[in-house]
């Protein structure tokens, strides 16, 4: 507890700057090239107009827009400057008075056509940037996001963590919103899972990490947002790529695909289709003891081998079209699909006033189909930057699972079994989504914008779970471990958000976002019914502070909120094992989140983010032992609180022009409250997470990525989580005039990521180990290919458009 009292002293210390400084107007602006694509991580300085002195200056984003503090009056001009293009200069401009502001809107750059070439060998691009309101994680043309998925590239993002159950977690905390293209995905747990699994990382752009969202995002997610940008073209003429790739982790897996975009005139589209047959295995061993009234215990030892097989088909198409040079429209659609073969065996003994040997044989095949379609429109209203955009989404969501279970008993020391259990499910899944939203922007004045929005969105899940007996080649319904359960959900949301520049060195952004839910839970299968119906409100209010010109802060707060899994709460009992269940809960309620963060960004460069979270109702998995029946049941519950501080330093460190470090430390506090046999029962630890990410510019044109991860010792929930490190390494070189890129990566290198879980509830105890066959080597090649513009102009980046809740396991 000290601990966290020491960290939240630190944070409220730093709010002592508050009373002695105030926040600038703005130079603000975009950077181009000739044919609109933005161009990324140029230089933008400030000189003073008679001396070419320079005041100072700031790194545009990945998108080309920049945004400086404006400096004292005077008479000044703006340097612009990026690697493989000619040097450019604004016209003079005055700084009439404090609070001045400008937007010098698109500021075009031309290509040096005699180091181009050169230059795109040569350079490097920041791996993680820090930007006020976001981390962004640069993916695309990296070594390592060759032949990788969305989700391994997920995995190795700072602060994010993916729990035993393949739930996302950011900064320690769960409620993750997942979002592609700035769009909610409207997925979690297992589907969310699926889908970034079967989704090729050579498709993505970037990732934002986004912990204090504004009034205009959804309020759902507790700890926060992670955006994930897939790519979309932006050259004039027909560019593409094709790829193929093999990875060995002990089994094959052969990955495919091809991306083109063709845009002329009014039209701008693209298109990506991808075959992927990736393959994977665990490895689990996991112990329990079980305390009997009588004060004596049994104990349980398992250890399996799961083997996992993917056919990953998926294909992604879009188009945008431009009314005039003030209106368009456009549309995305993508389906991917997936079929599974998995297989787990264990062995299991169990050891009361006898010991029982269990041989278990699992095997199961499941479908998997997700079909997202938008269809959207951008209208710039005037040239004072009012905008009104609008956007309807359609998903559909199916899958259908059957698995068949084949267990033996053996009292030992028999080797015949006294006993054979052979079942059979099958878990057909549905979910239709429908969204609209619309949003709207306009300036107030030259220091006021405003904006206001409204969504709509409805959710259907139907979850059945059909259960069958086998015996003498006979199947019969086993109507206790069976179960229908339809949700219906919606949630009408409106918000309004105002910023505002307060004077030359403080300036603001507040809002208010209000979400109407109403549900509708229906087990068929017990004829129940449970419905909700809840009014929240959700303020966010973010304060910008200039101490210095090497010194800013931001403060933040919002309040957020994480529904329940729709899965979640099914009242259905799954089967895992005999002696292993998973059990629904229809009484979860929602958790909430009051966040404080204090972002403090040195010479534009380094940034310490001080954060304290506190969480009513949080939603945890409980382990419930029966040492009766020696069962355990999982079943996810509120656990009173969470209460969270944390502290995270990023630190880029440019060793040499070819020699560049991405450096993120986390050290948090995490403390978990909850009532036990009416006893109050408390969790805490504090941890530390850290990730070094070096990129190399080696001689003949080879590049080298390397980095190295820690995670320290962690509680979540009842769970002790184990400490973990891994390291990953990848080459890349490219041939053919760069046309041709070879990648060769190997990840987990000394196979040390492995998972280990522990709890203690009531005097039961439960240890598991795993290992998800992270090592292996992967061999990538990729060709691009381009008609009707210049090849050394291809995309250096690109946009995002908008796309979280469907079942956790």
């Amino acid at each position: 507890m000290k601990k966290m009292y020491l960290l939240f002293a630190l944070l409220l210390s730093c709010c002592s700057h508050l009373l002695f400084a105030q926040t600038s107007g703005a130079l603000t602006g975009s950077i181009t090239e000739e044919n609109g694509t933005a161009v990324g991580f140029a230089n933008v300085a400030v000189l003073e107009a008679a001396t070419n002195r320079i005041i100072t200056g700031a790194i545009a984003d990945m998108e080309g827009k920049f945004n400086i503090q404006a400096p004292a009056p005077g008479k000044y001009k703006l340097r612009i400057h990026g690697l493989g293009y000619l040097e450019s200069h604004t016209p003079e401009f005055d700084v009439s008075k404090a609070g001045f502001s400008k937007d010098f809107g698109k500021i075009i750059l031309k290509a040096d056509v005699k180091t181009l070439r050169e230059v795109q060998v040569q350079t490097l691009r920041p791996t993680v940037v820090t930007q006020p309101d976001k981390m962004v994680v640069s993916v695309e043309n990296t070594a390592m996001a060759e032949g990788n998925t969305a989700y391994d590239i997920l995995t190795k993002s700072p602060g994010v963590w993916v729990d035993q159950d393949g739930n996302i977690q950011l900064n320690g905390k769960g409620g993750v919103q997942v979002m592609l293209n700035g769009r909610r995905s409207y997925l979690s747990g297992k589907e969310l899972q699926n889908l970034l699994q079967n989704m090729s990382a050579e498709n993505l752009k970037d990732l934002e990490i986004i912990t204090n969202p504004s009034a205009r995002y959804d309020a759902e997610g507790a700890s926060g947002i992670i955006n994930i940008n897939l790519k979309k073209g932006q050259d004039t003429g027909m560019n593409g790529s094709v790829y193929a790739g093999y990875q060995y982790n002990k089994l094959s897996t052969y990955t495919s695909g091809a991306e083109i975009s063709h845009k002329k005139g009014n039209w701008n589209s693209f298109g990506s289709i991808n075959l992927n047959r990736r393959t994977r295995y665990r490895d689990m061993e996991m112990d329990r003891i079980f305390l009997n009234e009588d004060k004596s215990t049994s104990t349980f030892d398992q250890a399996g081998y799961e083997h996992n097989e993917r056919l990953q088909p998926s294909l992604r198409l879009g188009t945008d079209y431009d009314l005039t040079d003030k209106h368009s429209i456009g549309g995305v659609a993508s389906v991917n699909l997936s079929r599974s073969d998995v297989s787990f065996n264990t062995k299991s003994y169990l050891t009361t006033a006898n010991t029982q040997f269990i041989d278990a044989d699992n095997q199961s095949e499941g479908t998997y189909a997700n079909g997202t379609f938008n269809l959207h429109y951008l209208g710039k209203l005037d040239t004072l930057g009012t905008t009104l955009s609008a956007d309807l989404d359609y998903v559909n969501i199916s899958s259908k699972d059957e698995s068949s279970f084949s267990n033996y008993f053996f009292t030992l020391p028999a080797i015949t079994p006294d006993s054979v259990q052979l079942l059979r499910n099958e878990n057909p899944t549905n979910y239709h989504i429908y969204s609209a939203k619309v949003d709207f922007a306009k300036k107030l004045g030259s220091k006021v914008n405003l904006e206001l929005g409204a969504k709509a969105s409805y959710v259907k899940s139907d979850n059945e779970l059909r259960f069958f007996v086998r015996k003498d080649e006979r199947e019969t319904p086993d109507s206790k471990r069976s179960n229908h359960f339809i949700y219906e959900e919606n949630i009408y949301a409106a918000y309004t958000s105002l910023s505002a520049t307060l004077s030359d060195r403080w300036s603001l952004q507040a809002g208010l976002r209000a979400e109407q839910t109403v549900s509708s839970g229906n087990s068929v299968t017990k004829n129940e019914t449970k419905n909700r119906d809840y009014l929240n409100l959700f303020p966010t209010l973010f304060l910008q502070q200039k101490v210095s010109d090497d010194y800013q802060i931001g403060y933040k707060y919002s309040r957020r909120i994480s529904r329940p899994y729709y899965e979640n709460l099914n009242p259905f009992i799954f089967f895992l094992d005999p002696f292993t269940y998973a059990m629904g809960n229809p009484l979860l309620k929602p958790q909430y989140i009051n966040s404080l963060e204090m972002t403090h960004t040195f010479k534009q460069t380094y940034n310490l983010v001080l954060g304290y979270a506190l969480t009513k109702d949080f939603i945890g998995e409980v382990p419930y032992q029966n040492p009766e029946t020696n069962v355990t049941i999982f079943q996810q519950q509120n656990i009173k609180d969470l209460k969270s501080a944390t502290a995270t330093l990023v630190a880029p460190v440019t060793i040499t022009d070819k020699w560049q470090i991405s450096n993120n430390v986390t050290g948090m506090y995490q403390e978990y409250t909850n009532i036990n046999n009416g006893q109050v029962v408390v969790k805490d630890l504090f941890s530390v997470v850290a990730n070094t990410n070096h990129t190399l510019l080696l001689p003949k044109g080879w590049r080298m990525e390397a980095s190295a991860n820690y995670q320290g010792a962690m509680v979540y929930g009842l769970y002790n989580i184990g400490e973990q490190w891994w390291a990953d390494a990848g080459l890349k070189r490219s041939f053919l005039d760069d046309k041709l890129s070879v990648a060769l990566n190997v990840s987990d290198i000394f196979k040390s990521k492995v998972q280990k879980v522990d709890t203690e509830l009531n005097g039961n105890r439960q240890a598991i180990e795993q290992y998800y066959g992270n090592r292996g080597v992967r061999l990538n090649l990729r060709y691009r290919f381009s008609k009707g513009a210049t090849f050394e102009a291809r995309k250096r980046n690109t946009n995002l458009d908008e796309l979280n809740r469907t079942g956790g396991n």
